[in-house]
């Protein structure tokens, strides 16, 4: 049973390796309002914000890992 777990992990690993979409990571309002050069404080208040967004899932996600191993190795 290990082996076809295995092979599984193997084939959804390669799957997500081979078939690959191509992103662009803005939109067409934000890439309109920074396309001058002008606008230096605009794109930098653009760039903070989208690593606040970044770093509040990271968190979430490191909470309940937290949380999760308080929980365990509390009752040992």
């Amino acid at each position: 049973m290990k082996n076809k777990t295995g092979l599984y992990k193997i084939i959804f690993g390669l799957f997500f390796l081979l078939f690959q979409t191509v992103s662009h990571a803005q939109c067409a309002m934000c890439r309109a309002a920074l396309a001058n050069d002008e606008n230096i404080k605009q794109a930098e208040a653009v760039n903070d914000g989208i690593i606040f967004l970044m770093v509040i899932p990271y968190l979430l996600v490191a909470l309940v890992g937290f949380g999760v191993y308080k929980i365990k190795y509390a009752k040992k």
